[in-house]
């Protein structure tokens, strides 16, 4: 090894040991983090210990009423329970009750064990078998405070909670709303406050302590928060889904994050000190928010992947902290979105940056979704209600749109078509070995003809970001969903005309066990187009570039046949028209004038470029002779 390699490592592991001491987490941090996480933990086990309890407790009850007297040593369990709680030891045990809250887009179910949103049912949507969509539900769904009393760890979801007097503490004059107390004596208890408007997916959501300034909290100026679901599957191909399935929250006032959803391994907790707005608990079409009336002090989120024989897409769980003033009557005030992610519909709350939530890509790619796609595709929805024709003219609009960009293309190629047969009397004149003589021969003739090898590649190019937003627009427009057109039932997803059951290894995973049709109706198209532009390239020219035009279309075949057919049927649109535009261009191109046109170009000296005259200016005022032009 010689001094310089040695070197080289030497530096490297420099920067490396640099970096690791600049990026050591502070000593506070951690010890703080490790005081949260082993406070959770023992919360987490106090709750599996009472909730044993409460088990035992109500067998008891049920052993008393039918009088066969209480099971022994039931009374030290009841002791028990209170010395686990204290105070709040009569919360513990109860029967689970169920609330309604309801509007005419959703409905809420709040158990009272908890006093917790239960389920969430969106009433204008089903799923893809026309089942009700259920955002979540049953009782692995946790949701509550988190904090301490006579040195107890309290959570108020293992805790019941009765309704209280909701007419008297409405919040709205129409709309619905309900109450749910969890009552230590008079003059201390906690309420929950859900209050639903007529026509929307915003739920109203307050919690007021009273008499609860002088618990214990992890931070003295907030009160842990936590909630937890499990994401049901509402789309026909959960795999798909589970592409869209994330956690999404807000730093205060800054840009939305999310953890990534195609991450199929063990996905890291999110410990964030800051302040967060929001979080939500995201699927492909469908979300869940917890917005802060200002900010949630820190966050600590986490999403697991779940098996894939598993009914649930994934599981998400939130512990944020709620600045918490400690007054002797405090409210606390939120608001739940239970809805679509309809860009429309998002578009409400920008301030919030829920329109985050749909996802429409990045940079360019959004930019041409939001101001060109989208508007176009919701004006065309005004005046009809067929999806596959909305789509049809949605491309007829922007291929018109495009038009210019694509003629130049033609032209572009036709002249490298009229070209062709000099570029071939090159190729046999400068046989192999003479690459770059070659090479020069070429760019002078096309110098001389006034063509440029890359007028028919750019325009083409600056049309593929609107295929990028194409590609993520279609496959989350929940208007698609369950729409059909001919023989497709569902435009947000794939279209099968033929499927089957047998796992194929490799071929399962990468095309799946289905055919669809717009996928092959694409990819034929995308060869036909490629044949009929294949003649301007001569056979020596870019050795192995056609056989790699023609397995390009194959592979987006196995790629798009699990997307959705609307992405589909519209890349088949495309081409098709492209098709058509070639024809027409074809017959309105004399390609014997455009050659005519090209041998008088190459009779003309050729005129410099602006860049090569303000050399030459530069060079005469330095003194020197300009250099001359070929």
């Amino acid at each position: 090894m010689d001094k310089n390699s040695i070197f080289g490592i030497v530096l490297i592991a420099a920067i490396l040991i640099v970096w690791g001491i600049i990026n050591k987490p502070d000593p506070g941090e951690i010890e703080a983090n490790r005081r949260r996480l082993d406070s959770l933990s023992m919360v987490e086990k106090r709750q599996q210990e009472i909730k044993s309890i409460q088990d035992s407790t109500v067998v008891a009850e049920q052993a008393e009423l039918s009088g066969r007297g209480a099971i022994p040593n039931d009374s030290l369990k009841l002791q028990k329970l209170k010395n686990e709680l204290g105070i709040f030891a009569d919360n513990a045990v109860g029967e689970n009750k169920f609330y309604t809250i309801e509007n005419d887009l959703i409905r809420l179910i709040v158990s009272s064990k908890g006093g917790r949103p239960y389920s969430v049912e969106l009433k204008k949507y089903k799923t893809f078998d026309q089942k009700p969509v259920v955002l979540f539900d049953g009782d692995s769904t946790k949701f509550g405070l988190t904090f301490y009393d006579q040195n107890k760890p309290i959570s108020t979801n293992d805790l019941f909670f009765a309704p209280g007097d909701t007419l008297a503490h409405s919040a709205i004059a129409k709309g619905d709303s309900l109450i749910m107390r969890l009552t230590v004596s008079e003059s201390r208890y906690i309420e929950y406050r859900y209050s639903l408007e007529p026509g929307s997916y915003m739920v109203g959501f307050a919690m007021q302590l009273s008499g609860m300034k002088d618990i214990v909290t992890r931070d003295p100026e907030s009160i842990d928060m936590s909630w937890e679901i499990y994401v049901p599957q509402h789309e026909q191909l959960k795999k798909n889904e589970n592409q869209y399935t994330s956690l999404y929250y807000r730093h205060y006032k800054e840009d939305v994050e999310y953890f990534n959803p195609r991450q199929s391994k063990d996905v890291a907790p999110k410990d964030i000190a800051t302040q967060v707005e929001w979080f939500a608990f995201k699927s492909q079409f469908f979300s869940s928010v917890l917005i802060a009336e200002t900010a949630f002090s820190n966050a600590l989120l986490k999403l697991t992947n779940l098996p894939a024989e598993d009914k649930y897409l994934k599981n998400f769980r939130a512990e944020v902290g709620v600045p918490f003033q400690r007054l002797e009557n405090e409210t606390i005030r939120m608001k739940m979105f239970f809805g679509p992610n309809k860009f429309k519909l998002m578009k409400q709350y920008k301030d919030q940056k829920l329109d985050d939530l749909v996802s429409v890509g990045k940079g360019i790619i959004r930019w041409i979704n939001v101001f060109v796609i989208i508007p176009i595709f919701d004006w065309l929805s005004k005046f009809m209600g067929n999806y596959g024709l909305i789509i049809l003219l949605l491309t007829i609009i922007i291929k018109i749109g495009l038009l210019p960009l694509t003629y130049k293309s033609y032209l572009s190629q036709a002249s490298m078509k009229a070209l062709k047969p000099q570029i071939d009397e090159l190729t046999k004149k400068y046989p192999k070995g003479k690459e770059l003589e070659k090479q020069q021969a070429t760019m002078a003739l096309y110098k001389k003809a006034g063509v440029s090898p890359m007028g028919g590649c750019l325009p083409m190019l600056l049309q593929f970001p609107i295929l990028f937003a194409m590609f993520r627009f279609f496959p989350t427009s929940i208007e698609l969903r369950q729409e059909g057109f001919l023989w497709v039932n569902d435009l947000s997803t794939f279209d099968s005309i033929y499927s089957w059951d047998a796992i194929i290894p490799i071929l399962s995973n990468i095309y799946g066990n289905h055919i669809s049709l717009f996928t092959i109706l694409m990819t034929v198209s995308t060869i036909i187009q490629m044949k009929m532009s294949d003649s301007t390239m001569s056979s020596q020219q870019m050795p192995g570039m056609k056989s790699m035009m023609y397995i390009m279309p194959v592979m987006f075949m196995f790629v798009l046949n699990n997307f959705s057919s609307g992405l589909t049927y519209y890349y088949f649109l495309t081409n098709m028209i492209t098709i058509g535009q070639n024809y027409l261009f074809k017959q309105f191109v004399d390609e014997k004038e455009l050659l005519r046109k090209i041998e008088e170009k190459k009779t003309k000296p050729v005129k410099k470029s602006k860049w090569q005259q303000r050399l030459d200016e530069m060079a005469k005022q330095a003194g020197q002779k300009p250099a001359k032009r070929k």
